[in-house]
């Protein structure tokens, strides 16, 4: 998993658990369903049969791969519009190629990130640049989706790029885990990632056997999702492993511990940590529009219909079709 790797024992180390910390308690644990997105390249959908209450602020999250591609198969989607959120792609391994309406756009590939707020509208595509296709490879990322409050629903449309490099990486106390800040703030430390909505998105990578305990906002919701291993979650133990997800309650900490064994081919416990302050908002959603009400979802679709969510630029790039 080649999303950025540091040696911990150079790392700032996050601060010990306070004695009068409160551990936050698992809620629940569910299992993400498989499908398949754009052109059809397999995923996970991480929140499926989770309450959305209980995601607020956030919508949607697919795990895309892990999967190894043969030359010819890699897959992506076509131009498609969204409005009234952000989306956040995170690439760990393998390369995706997007463009948008607005002229944002680059290569994700190796543990980068792109941010795009939607906002009043956009049009955009994602897909495995032209090399990928040919040669077939490794492909493995993660795709949220972050609701924008009412007032902040029609801001002109933004791309960020967060380069690997660009990530805030930490240790654990005792150095037994990589902590990777894309956005928010853990402890003190700061992702480069900027969001309208208050929210913290990690990536840890656990080694087997050690644990990690991380400060964690009361007012923020709490969610930690098994990229790949297994292992524990909270005080209690819970056993979890890749595809789930845990719902954390009310507290202030919450922990995360890799079992001592782990398949050889995954050697350590990599875990998605997120969370943000809920908006408490009417969400109405339909396909790629997340607003607050049907009128909204009919303007937006009639909207997309007229054009006016941009239009497909002249040197677009577009989904590649294999010959075999």
């Amino acid at each position: 998993m080649p999303a950025i790797t540091a040696d911990t024992t150079t790392l700032p180390r996050m601060s010990a658990a306070a004695l009068d910390s409160t551990e936050r308690p698992v809620k629940s644990l569910t299992r993400g369903p498989r499908g398949y997105e754009g052109e059809g390249f397999p995923v996970v959908r991480a929140f499926a049969g989770v309450p959305a209450a209980v995601l607020d602020p956030f919508i949607h999250m697919d795990q895309m791969g892990e999967v190894d591609y043969e030359p010819g198969e890699p897959k992506g989607t076509d131009w498609h519009p969204h409005r009234g959120f952000e989306t956040v792609t995170y690439m760990i391994d393998g390369r995706f190629q997007h463009q948008d309406s607005t002229g944002g756009g680059g290569l994700i590939e190796n543990g980068a990130t792109q941010w795009m707020t939607a906002g009043s509208g956009i049009l955009h595509i994602e897909t495995p640049p032209a090399e990928l296709v040919e040669s077939g490879g490794l492909f493995h990322g993660i795709q949220l989706w972050v609701n924008l409050p009412a007032k902040d629903k029609f801001l002109t449309p933004r791309y960020q790029n967060l380069e690997a490099g660009n990530v805030e990486l930490v240790a654990s106390p005792d150095g037994g885990a990589l902590i990777r800040i894309i956005a928010g703030e853990l402890d003190g430390h700061a992702g480069p990632g900027a969001t309208h909505t208050p929210i913290t998105v990690a990536h840890a990578t656990i080694a087997p056997g050690a644990s990690v305990s991380v400060p964690w906002r009361e007012d923020f919701n709490a969610l930690a999702y098994v990229l790949s291993g297994r292992g524990t979650v909270g005080a209690e133990a819970r056993p979890i492993e890749q595809g789930q997800l845990a719902v954390f309650g009310k507290g202030d900490r919450l922990t995360v511990t890799a079992d001592t064994g782990q398949d050889g081919n995954r050697p350590a416990l990599e875990v998605l940590l997120l969370g943000g302050q809920p908006i408490r908002e009417p969400v109405a959603h339909y396909g790629p529009f997340v607003m607050n009400t049907r009128e909204q979802l009919v303007e937006a679709i009639e909207d997309f219909q007229a054009g006016r969510l941009g239009i497909v630029p002249p040197d677009a790039i577009m989904p590649h079709t294999s010959n075999r």
